[in-house]
């Protein structure tokens, strides 16, 4: 069955449940917790992997060799006020790092970056960036898809 909404199957549960329980309940499902409810995420695709790879190791190389934090690939979660969302890259500065527990981080990081794909869009530009500036996160948005012009359509 494929899904196509732009939310995959907005809650597996219909009540609500404590950050707590979705750590201990959920903790190898590729899933968010929104003010208290499981988003269930799709498997992402091979040009998102190696777009992610790819600004991963420049991110790592430029933040290892500089001793500037830590750099971590999705899916780990970051833990907000009212959400537990998991960026595809994530940045924790060196001061921040005592936040930093082992399957999720304690507070907003330091910068998310989210690549953005047709089925994540309005998740990534909407939904994600207003928790993301709310809770004070850097972000930059990457996109897999296609800018197209009146001029140089795609047939």
């Amino acid at each position: 069955m494929k899904m196509l909404s732009s939310e995959i199957k907005e809650s597996i549960a219909d009540e609500k449940i404590s950050y707590e329980d979705f750590l201990a309940h959920y903790e190898d499902t590729f899933a968010e917790w929104v003010d208290g409810r499981i988003i269930m995420s799709p498997p992402v695709s091979l040009k998102h992997q190696d777009v992610v790879g790819f600004l991963e190791s420049l991110l790592q190389f430029y933040v290892v060799s500089r001793r500037l934090g830590k750099i971590l690939m999705g899916p780990f979660q970051m833990k907000m006020e009212v959400s537990g969302r998991e960026p595809d890259i994530t940045y924790v500065s060196s001061q921040r790092l005592d936040r930093l527990g082992d399957i999720y981080l304690d507070g907003p990081a330091d910068m998310a970056v989210e690549i953005i794909s047709k089925e994540s869009r309005y998740r990534d530009t909407v939904k994600k960036m207003k928790e993301y500036e709310s809770a004070g996160v850097c972000w930059s948005i990457g996109s897999l898809i296609p800018f197209v012009s009146r001029q140089n359509s795609i047939s």
